[in-house]
């Protein structure tokens, strides 16, 4: 096997031109090597619909992600809380290919469980709420339903509340809850977890059950870019 680049927060966005040049750079210079890449959400700062992915000027990354599924390296977008609105026509349009949250998927003959992460932040109880209204098919409907411009303003000022909400939280609230963690990886019978989210770039060893399991937490795209590649057998986070 090839090598499999796990990638997430890249929080793509006009405002983020340093984000925007960091991912025209990585998807213009992959290696031949590269076999499948895995996007594991937050890839955008926000996504209002497909139909406003230009209202974004998100229609030169789209060029860029076709540019990249069209090479032959398999594309895999699992959405996080700030483009869960990403829809088959996006996938159309740039060769994706849609994932939920969570997956197990089999990695180097081994069950690994793909997460975007904010699910296992139990103890962020306001973001499991607004997560699960959001997540909501009447939330979905009456949010799309709205104009473009409509649907931008509502988006623009959730992003607001949002950072105004975490200034006033502890920071061990918003990261992930091991307790949680440990019985998911005990139900879907995994001992390697992914994730994003938490901005917090890491790898975890723990001994679950007896036996050891790895946590890797991918970084955010803010300030560097912050790849999981899995080579020849192995996870090396850069």
């Amino acid at each position: 096997m090839k090598e499999i680049l796990f990638i997430s927060d890249l929080h793509l966005s006009q405002d983020y031109p340093d984000s925007l040049s960091r991912f025209k750079d990585f998807a213009s210079n992959l290696s031949n090597e590269v076999e499948q890449i895995f996007m594991l959400g937050d890839v955008f700062d926000f996504w209002i619909g497909d139909d406003g992915a230009k209202a974004l000027g998100h229609h030169e990354i789209e060029r860029l992600l076709h540019n990249i599924s069209s090479s032959g390296i398999e594309l895999f977008f699992l959405p996080g809380n700030r483009d869960f609105l990403v829809g088959m026509n996006f996938a159309h349009r740039t060769g994706c290919k849609l994932l939920p949250d969570p997956s197990v998927l089999e990695i180097g003959g081994e069950r690994v469980y793909l997460t975007h992460g904010d699910a296992l932040c139990t103890d962020d109880i306001e973001h499991q709420t607004n997560r699960h209204t959001m997540l909501s098919s009447k939330w979905r409907v009456a949010f799309l339903n709205k104009s473009i411009d409509e649907r931008l303003e509502t988006a623009i000022a959730l992003r607001k509340k949002s950072e105004s909400s975490k200034r006033n939280k502890p920071s061990y609230i918003m990261d992930i809850n091991q307790s949680y963690l440990e019985n998911v990886m005990r139900e879907k019978q995994v001992r390697t977890v992914i994730h994003g989210h938490t901005h917090r770039p890491a790898i975890h060893t723990f001994n679950l059950d007896g036996i050891e399991a790895k946590r890797y937490v991918l970084g955010d795209w803010y300030t560097q870019n912050s790849v999981l590649t899995f080579r020849k057998g192995e996870f090396i986070l850069e």
